[in-house]
């Protein structure tokens, strides 16, 4: 099992950038694939960017693709989401979880553990 703290989000105006950190409790984070998601109010929870256990293969959903970048460091357990150029569609909770099966995931159904989710706000 894997505890998951998000951190890092926060208000910001359009354009502007936030680094998103998730922490991973036990010494098995490398087993896991992880993803960020996002959930906007009257949205559905959206897959928004993936990484494999190694952190060679990454994945987006086309919304965020050339202004977010997903990695990760095995040796801190963390995964990272670094936002760019962000817009005030961006503005949701935003979750990380933690995946035990084989390959990559991109539905929530696709993942085991959830962190508590950190609020970012992008203002116009």
């Amino acid at each position: 099992q894997v505890q998951l703290v998000e951190s890092g989000g926060g208000l910001v105006q359009a354009g502007g950038s936030l680094r998103l950190s998730c922490a991973a409790s036990g010494r098995t984070f490398s087993r896991y694939a992880m993803g960020w998601f996002r959930h906007a109010p009257g949205k559905e929870r959206e897959f928004v960017a993936g990484i494999s256990r190694s952190g060679g293969s990454t994945f987006y959903v086309d919304s965020v693709k050339g202004r977010f970048t997903i990695y990760r460091d095995n040796v801190k357990n963390t995964v990272y989401l670094q936002m760019n150029s962000l817009k005030p569609e961006d503005t949701a909770v935003y979750y990380c979880a933690a995946r035990s099966g084989p390959g990559l995931g991109y539905t929530v159904d696709g993942y085991d553990y959830w962190g508590q989710g950190t609020q970012v706000t992008v203002s116009s």
